[in-house]
């Protein structure tokens, strides 16, 4: 029987398990993995615990909030591949030597699709003396029309991630001001499941551990062109130019993971950034909702 395999949403970020797709290399493992979308984001969670889906790609925010909801529910992180946050604020002119403070009085866009995006920039205010409240924030846009707003003039600031920003840098309208990943490990994105599919179908997932892990050591030696060219038919209204641009940024920001261990850190890094924005009222603890069992056995295995 096939692993369903679902992705939270469509993102470049997500490029490592796009390219163990388009590799082959589940299949290369001997597992049989069938790929699915979730009709949003928000539904990631719920369909794993009701078994439309037996591992999902996703953030560790997803499994945070399902514990807050049920505190007996059994999702567990089993696998990470982004470590760090992927998104990156732009502004209309230049602004070398950009800080926290900056951002007062000026008009921000954030992301309104996903939570974790602006749960994790509150938390950089804070930790920077800057009350996040106090930001004049647009908060119920999408990315697309936020940057439409930029190169419009009735935003100074976005947040967003690839490709966005490698187009609006290409034609002119948006300028990096930060970029979030520069703040360290953040635990962004990893297959998480139920508990009792990690003991029930335990072969499975570990070939698939070992696919993943397979593929991020391929990511982590091939140039931007040959990532850009192993995802592109997931991404296919995205210039070819733009899409390797984007992949090198990427790159030399160090989002993706050498190897899928899912470390305490990026973890209570994230935990911290949902509990003082309020997205959840205690984060469940790393040793609840991290199993790393299986990325060990596959990383001695060499």
């Amino acid at each position: 029987m096939a692993i369903t395999l679902q992705e939270s949403l469509r993102g470049l970020f997500y490029a490592p398990f796009y390219a163990a797709l388009s590799r082959g290399a589940y299949a290369e493992q001997g597992v049989d993995v069938t790929f699915v979308s979730a009709p949003k984001p928000g539904d990631a969670a719920t369909n794993i615990m009701g078994g439309a889906a037996d591992v999902c790609w996703g953030g560790p925010m997803r499994v945070m909030q399902t514990y807050a909801q049920d505190p007996h529910c059994d999702l567990v992180g089993f696998a990470e591949v982004v470590t760090r946050d992927p998104f990156l604020l732009l502004g209309r002119e230049p602004r070398p030597g950009f800080q926290a403070a900056d951002l007062l009085g000026l008009r921000v866009g954030t992301v309104s699709e996903v939570p974790t995006p602006w749960m994790c920039l509150q938390e950089d205010l804070r930790r920077a003396g800057v009350d996040p409240a106090k930001i004049n924030r647009v908060s119920h846009q999408t990315m697309a029309d936020n940057c439409s707003a930029l190169a419009a003039g009735t935003l100074d600031v976005v947040q967003v991630f690839e490709p966005f920003v490698s187009t609006m840098v290409a034609n002119g309208t948006g300028h990096v001001w930060y970029a979030a990943a520069g703040r360290g490990p953040t635990s962004y994105t990893t297959f998480y499941a139920r508990r009792g599919v990690l003991t029930e179908r335990r072969d499975e997932l570990k070939r698939m551990v070992r696919a993943i892990y397979r593929t991020q050591q391929w990511v982590a030696s091939a140039t931007a062109a040959q990532i850009a060219e192993a995802v592109a038919e997931y991404f296919e209204t995205v210039p070819p130019a733009i899409l390797e641009a984007a992949i090198a940024r990427y790159q030399s920001l160090g989002i993706w993971g050498r190897d899928p261990r899912l470390p305490r850190s990026g973890y209570d890094r994230l935990r911290a950034s949902l509990e003082s924005g309020h997205f959840v009222p205690s984060g469940a603890p790393y040793e609840v909702a991290v199993d790393n069992s299986l990325a060990l056995e596959v990383m001695r295995e060499g």
